[in-house]
């Protein structure tokens, strides 16, 4: 665990050098070369394919550990390489059109993928792409550009993944990247009357807008800003974060229930309806217990747990022996809104069973792994009464893997093993494309309609879950490694 940050005690683990690892990378390299056409594989682009029934939902045959590694990092840099030849220094590939996208705002770009890329590649023992994500983002990202950024993900993206590339490669430019950013991120929590944070900040000037803040937003930030105040030696992040989480938690129900949004400036609830586990007050719940974990914090820890007794009591639902979960008035209790389930919700198996509760976390898996027999992808949407779209999107989500991870990590249980490599395998099969990987417009029990954009945190999360089940590598902690809600690596790199 990263010490407190009012006593910063961070550990620097002993471990090779970031580029000397030869003989990792010539184990992986020599396993790809030993498996029966894996490097045809990695070239191929199939296209949409022909889906199993419901009724006899496919199970793809599990391959040996180091096969199936070698063939995750295979497509894993297929999409780096997709990224590099056509989006390089941008944030986003368009890997149908070779395009490319910038996600905080028009005209302005951070290099993205790669700052999402850092500690994966590191992971991988990828060390030569790594070098060149390093040096790009050494020499050219800018934290003083005159641009609107939006707080909540420029801190799990761009602070948490410089944060994760300085602890894997030991770069202090990287970290002296990350205070910068953090810097100039902090003005959106200092000049908030309650504390809890505005929802924008312009990086050059410092003005602040959006008082209507979702819960997920006032609260996924302890995590990289406690992992930072203990790296440098100075509270101010952890301390910003913590009057946040406190000037929320001060305003939760009597049923210690928490809604949905609120206002920054004036402390009140804009929607006052409990919507988790599904977004926009995910991530918020998922900090508590990773803060906790991460930073030694039983405060966060305790919190975890209230809030967690409150949700499974007055938000559990079951259908078809399957658990989910609906929402509710917060000050009342009473059932609200349709029945819907977003596939950024899956993430809570992996939460429950991280937090004592692995019965009801495995249960919850299981409720997505039915939707999962259902359709080639997870789409973003279902009603969970019959399993049927609400949005037919795909946004090759990275939760359902989450979980997978973290139950395995936690039981050990070959199932989630199973479970990875099926899902896994359906990626391959239905949205890989020349290019890359790409998102999904339509998704339904026959087919996969194509859209043209690999989201940044593809990079950083989806196939490095897969690749920790299967790898073994010594480059992570199995048994202290903490990962943020972006898959970043804030402690148990080794």
């Amino acid at each position: 665990m990263l010490g407190h940050p009012t006593s910063p005690q961070l550990p620097h683990p002993s471990r090779r050098l970031l580029l000397g690892y030869a003989a990792g990378s010539a184990l992986l390299t020599a396993t790809a070369a030993a498996v029966p056409g894996a490097q045809a594989a990695a070239q191929a682009a199939p296209s949409r394919s022909a889906f199993a029934s419901a009724d006899t939902p496919d199970r793809p045959p599990m391959p040996g550990d180091a096969q199936a590694a070698a063939a995750i990092r295979a497509e894993y840099l297929h999409s780096w390489y997709g990224y590099t030849a056509h989006a390089w220094g941008y944030d986003e590939l368009r890997p149908l059109s070779g395009g490319h996208n910038d996600f905080f705002a028009d005209g302005h770009s951070f290099g993205l993928s790669m700052v999402e890329a850092l500690d994966t590649l590191y992971l991988m023992g990828c060390d030569r792409e790594l070098a060149s994500a390093r040096s790009w983002v050494e020499d050219n990202l800018d934290p003083t550009q005159d641009v609107d950024i939006h707080v909540f993900e420029a801190i799990i993206r761009l602070v948490g993944g410089l944060v994760a590339g300085y602890l894997t490669t030991r770069s202090d430019s990287l970290l002296g990247r990350a205070q910068e950013f953090a810097d100039r991120l902090l003005p959106a929590f200092t000049s908030s009357p309650t504390g809890i944070p505005y929802t924008h900040v312009n990086l050059r000037t410092g003005q602040v807008r959006g008082h209507e803040v979702a819960l997920a937003e006032a609260g996924t930030n302890i995590m990289e800003f406690g992992a930072l105040s203990a790296l440098l030696g100075d509270p101010r992040y952890y301390d910003a974060a913590m009057r946040a989480y406190r000037a929320v938690l001060s305003r939760r129900s009597s049923l210690d229930l928490l809604g949905t949004t609120i206002d920054a400036e004036k402390g009140r609830w804009v929607d006052d309806h409990s919507t988790a586990p599904n977004p926009p007050v995910d991530s918020f719940y998922e900090y508590l217990w990773g803060g906790g974990r991460l930073l030694g914090d039983g405060e966060l820890t305790h919190w975890y747990h209230t809030l967690t007794r409150a949700v499974l009591a007055h938000q559990s639902d079951r259908r078809d022996g399957h658990p989910w979960y609906h929402t509710v008035d917060a000050s009342t209790g009473a059932r609200t809104g349709p029945t819907h389930q977003s596939e950024l919700a899956a993430f809570y198996a992996g939460l429950l069973g991280k937090g004592g509760d692995v019965p009801r976390g495995a249960a919850y898996f299981d409720s997505w792994t039915a939707v999962l027999d259902r359709y080639p992808v997870l789409p973003e949407t279902i009603d969970y009464t019959d399993l049927s779209v609400v949005d037919q999107g795909s946004q090759l989500r990275p939760e359902y893997a989450n979980s997978a991870f973290d139950l395995w990590r936690l039981t050990g249980d070959a199932r989630y093993k199973q479970a990875m490599w099926r899902w896994f395998d359906r990626l391959r099969t239905h949205l890989r494309v020349p290019g890359g990987y790409t998102v999904a417009d339509e998704v339904t029990p026959t087919s996969v309609r194509l859209d043209d954009l690999t989201p940044g945190y593809w990079f950083a999360e989806n196939l490095k879950y897969a690749w920790l089940v299967f790898s073994r590598t010594p480059r992570f902690d199995y048994r202290n490694g903490v990962l943020s809600t972006e898959g970043k690596v804030l402690a148990g790199a080794l």
